[in-house]
């Protein structure tokens, strides 16, 4: 009886034994393969790295490290769909590591999907508060999500934590900015770049932000800076010229744009924004040597086939200025055909068609301009706005498109008798005297002795 209960102990023992080892070799295999991974890593080598991590999963299918690692490693080759599988189940694995959730906010973030970046950010942040970076990261992707005030809320977190944060300053500047704070907002930019003097997209706001404020000595402060930084980068030269115009220091913008047009002579916006300097000035001062400045430096990008619908529209307004609408009426209706497509360009388009007597061209260039930018919201304003439509189609021989216009100018606004004698005209014009007889019922109801209504009155009844 002893030898079997003897026996039977030395058969747990061993069994126990193996156990015991077969576990410890397991864990050390697991751990080789975690740092084999980690070597191939640290030497570029991240496919050898997703294998090794995946022989330690299949050793230790629990293990969140091993998970986590091969889910960064994924990020690294930006295969999305298995960093995010891997990295959710590293979370799922251990819920009060952060380190998943940054990673899984990050990928996100990647993909455009700043909603569930934010959601994985905070969840970091439910856990640890006190991590400044993953604060600006939450408040970076509520930003960019369109959520205002809960942005600015993370990055005043972030700044409290680590008032040296630079980005976290801008950050918190831009978010304030666009919700109408600008005084605030130009405090924080401000301290933004005392921490990072060359932070250009701090100072980039903030000379828009001066702009705003129509504080052009600090925006010209602001892009001077910029272009100091940046001496071979013709776009802040230019941003600097325009600025001086708009200050009214014209001669200063010609100077810069006239030396960047010698640095960069086969730069485009160059010429484009020197020739708007020019067509500026032209329009102000009626300087036709300025005019021609304008004309010269406005050509030269198209004649290199690199205008935009911006540079053909200044180029439209132009030959326009200089009465050359038949010149004009071409560019800009080229301009009008360009994306992205400068709303300008119409409203030109119809004052050149105007003068050239086309009057269809002009008529729908103007409903294309209302289009893009708007129709007015005043009553009064709508009923005008149709009534020149209409004015126009009826020159272009279009009685019943005229009609349609008029019909909407009165629906704005009912109490221009002129406008229901045009429409009461119009409509004899397009054959359509049932409704034009209704129409004039209508009307002689409000102003019975309305002379031009009499005399419709007769043409309704023997057209």
């Amino acid at each position: 009886m002893k030898r079997v209960i003897f026996g039977a102990v030395a058969l747990v023992v061993g069994v126990a034994g193996v156990v015991a080892y077969t576990t410890i070799r397991r864990d050390q295999d697991h751990a080789r393969l975690v740092t084999e991974g980690d070597t191939a890593i640290a030497t570029e080598r991240p496919l050898a790295a997703v294998e090794a991590y995946s022989g330690a999963i299949t050793l230790k299918p629990d293990s969140m490290l091993a998970y986590l690692k091969r889910g960064e490693t994924y990020r690294r080759l930006r295969e999305w769909t298995a960093a995010i599988r891997d990295l959710s189940q590293a979370a799922r694995l251990d819920p009060t590591a952060t380190r998943p959730l940054e990673r899984l906010g990050d990928v996100h973030y990647t993909l455009g999907r700043f909603g569930r970046a934010a959601e994985r950010y905070a969840e970091y942040v439910a856990l640890d508060d006190q991590a400044a970076r993953v604060l600006y990261k939450l408040a970076l992707a509520r930003h960019r999500n369109g959520m205002g005030a809960p942005a600015i809320a993370a990055a005043r977190q972030a700044i409290a934590l680590d008032d040296e944060f630079a980005e976290a300053h801008y950050l918190l500047g831009v978010c304030l900015f666009e919700d109408g704070e600008l005084d605030e907002a130009a405090g924080a930019l401000s301290r933004a770049l005392e921490l990072s003097p060359t932070l250009s997209a701090a100072r980039e706001e903030l000379a828009l932000l001066y702009r705003e404020l129509g504080r052009s000595r600090d925006e010209i402060d602001q892009l001077q800076a910029l272009a100091a930084l940046e001496p071979d980068n013709a776009a802040r030269e230019i941003a600097l010229g325009l600025a001086f115009a708009r200050a009214g220091r014209t001669d200063q913008a010609v100077l810069t744009l006239g030396r960047t047009a010698e640095r960069h002579p086969n730069d485009p916006a160059v010429h484009v924004a020197a020739g708007r300097v020019w067509l500026e000035q032209a329009e102000r001062q009626g300087d036709r040597g300025a005019l021609a400045k304008a004309l010269e430096a406005l050509q030269r990008p198209v004649a290199v086939e690199a205008a935009s619908s911006e540079t053909l529209t200044l180029l439209g307004r132009a030959f326009l200025l200089a009465s050359q609408p038949a010149l004009a009426e071409p560019v800009l209706g080229q301009a009008t055909d360009l994306l992205p497509v400068d709303s300008l360009a119409f409203s030109y388009l119809a004052e050149a068609a105007i003068q050239l007597e086309h009057f269809a061209t002009a008529r729908d260039a103007l409903v294309d301009y209302e289009a893009l930018e708007g129709g007015p919201t005043e009553p009064a304003a709508r009923a005008a706005f149709a009534a020149r439509i209409a004015q126009l189609s009826l020159r272009a021989e279009e009685p019943a498109v005229a009609a349609v216009w008029l019909r909407r100018a009165l629906e704005a606004d009912d109490s221009d008798l002129d406008v229901w004698a045009q429409l009461v005209d119009a409509e004899i014009r397009a054959g359509d005297l049932e409704r034009a007889r209704e129409t004039l019922r209508r009307a002689l109801a409000v102003a019975p002795s309305d002379p031009a209504l009499l005399a419709l009155a007769s043409r309704a009844a023997h057209p």
